[in-house]
């Protein structure tokens, strides 16, 4: 029978056993295998897991928090100030504010405390209401007797304030006597402005406004090349007394470079300034001038300014493209800065256009 004889068949030589085993050890290799590559299958895609979520938290960028200035109500006082010069100087009041110069003046104005200042010196000619109060004198020759007599509770100036003897007695006297800086830089106004805001308790204050003239500045500010830059003469004018080429350190240099105008400062190597020649003049061969308008009014007008050295003979001359500005707008470096610096850009870009450019 099939059956008896499938149960009871024996090979001789071993050789179905044989195969049997080997069905066996190939068929436990291949589960071991498919076992091992899906656990490497899946330990791979964990990995790149792992490694995917390190990527996203390694590029991805955190949330820029800004800070909010609020601006003050009331001054926050009382402070105690660390001036531009190493000073310090407490202050507790700001309710009789004398700034020293015209710039700073018009700072105190724009931060809202024009109402606080008695007094101000010959050259805060902006806003109208600084001008309309009783003046101390010129900033550069101060006499401590005279500012004494408005009883201020702080002195805000620049370094131009002086003389050094009239600065001393009025800190000897008991005034706080603050110095800010006035650098002569795009960045400068921005400085100037935080530090009178800082010295008056209203810093959020001066920031608003600063930060705001810094993106003003930045926008307007213009590069090109030196070939296509108009050469630019900045004239310091008082009658026929004073007649200057204003050089590197004026307030004026910074302004022309970011007009997009190349400074005849920088062709006549001048660093503070040079009285005006002919020589000179006719050696820089401006394409424009830049004059303050009282100086400009001193000698008689365009007419009178074309008679001084050689300006007749210059293109600027010869076109008649001198530009005046009122004179704490173009040395103050004042907050009105940015809406100077876009009116020079325009009158540089009519020169352009007058050149065929």
């Amino acid at each position: 029978m099939w059956h008896n004889r499938y149960v009871t068949y024996q090979p001789r030589d071993g050789s179905y056993l044989y195969r049997w085993l080997l069905l066996v050890f190939l068929f436990v290799l291949g589960f071991s295998f498919s076992a091992c590559s899906a656990s490497n299958e899946g330990s791979s895609q964990e990995a790149e897991s792992e490694t995917s979520s390190t990527e996203v938290e390694t590029t991805s960028t955190p949330e820029q928090i800004e800070v909010e200035v609020v601006y003050e109500k009331e001054p926050v006082l009382p402070i105690t100030i660390v001036d531009h010069l190493g000073n310090e100087s407490v202050i507790d009041s700001i309710e009789r504010i004398i700034p020293l110069d015209g710039s700073v003046a018009e700072v105190v104005f724009a931060l809202d405390l024009g109402e606080n200042v008695v007094a101000t010196d010959l050259s805060a000619t902006w806003p109208p209401e600084a001008d309309a109060l009783p003046e101390i004198g010129y900033q550069r020759s101060l006499a401590a007797e005279t500012i004494a007599t408005f009883t201020p509770t702080i002195l805000i100036g620049t370094e131009i304030a002086g003389p050094p003897q009239a600065i001393e007695d009025l800190r000897k006297l008991g005034y706080p006597v603050v110095i800010v800086p006035n650098e002569a830089t795009p960045e400068g106004p921005g400085e100037k402005i935080r530090a009178v805001a800082a010295a008056l308790g209203v810093p959020n204050r001066g920031e608003i406004l600063a930060s705001d003239l810094d993106q003003q500045i930045k926008e307007l500010s213009k590069s090109s090349s030196v070939d296509q830059k108009p050469v630019v003469a900045a004239l310091y004018i008082r009658g026929q007394g004073t007649q200057l080429v204003l050089g590197k350190n004026s307030a004026t240099y910074w302004l022309i470079e970011g007009a997009g105008g190349r400074n005849v400062a920088d062709i006549l190597d001048i660093d503070d300034y040079v009285p005006i020649t002919a020589e000179s003049l006719l050696v820089a061969s401006p394409d424009a001038i830049v004059v303050p308008s009282a100086g400009l009014e001193s000698v008689g007008g365009i007419e009178g300014l074309l008679e001084v050295g050689s300006i007749s003979q210059t293109p600027a001359g010869l076109n008649r493209a001198i530009f005046a500005y009122d004179d704490q707008l173009l040395l103050g470096n004042g907050p009105r800065i940015g809406s100077l610096l876009q009116r020079l850009v325009n009158d540089l870009q009519s020169v352009q256009i007058a050149r065929g450019e």
